[in-house]
């Protein structure tokens, strides 16, 4: 039983009933004895209380198997809130290391621009602007002592 109640909730239930009965008029120890054998029989009859409705309609705790939590233990799929907050601050850091024509160049690619659009429309070679974004991102990552982490390249 010891798993199910505290001896806190008892005893606040006690003092509860027993402050209600006697601003009730239905206690009125005149002894400290009385107080004390008052207090322990009402004791004694709430946890016998509790353990007759735990025992009642199947909730016998003695039929209860702990549950081992180790063996329970599956993480949520996805990333945790705090893997997203420090991708984000990572991003916001990456992106502020970056010039004003690599972060567009960055941009564009990352909304599905191709290297030829992205030639036409800042002039140049799709494979200069592709090397040039690559470049960008190898000295950023040097500049974050990221190396040897798993960080994504650049987009083909």
């Amino acid at each position: 039983m010891r798993r199910l109640l505290d001896a806190m909730d008892i005893a606040q239930s006690v003092l509860a009933s027993f402050f209600a009965g006697v601003a009730a008029g239905r206690f009125t120890p005149e002894s400290p004895q009385q107080l004390l054998g008052l207090l322990v029989a009402m004791t004694r009859n709430k946890l016998l209380t509790h353990i007759r409705h735990q025992r009642q309609q199947r909730r016998d705790i003695r039929r209860v198997q702990p549950l081992d939590a180790a063996a329970h233990d599956v993480q949520a799929p996805g990333e945790t809130p705090s893997q997203v907050v420090a991708g984000k601050e990572l991003l916001g850091e990456f992106r502020k290391r970056l010039t004003d024509e690599e972060r567009q160049l960055a941009e564009r690619r990352g909304q599905g621009q191709s290297w030829a659009a992205i030639a036409a429309e800042f002039g140049g070679t799709a494979d200069g602007h592709r090397k040039q974004l690559e470049r960008a991102f190898a000295r950023v990552i040097r500049e974050l002592g990221l190396e040897g982490e798993h960080v994504l390249p650049p987009p083909p």
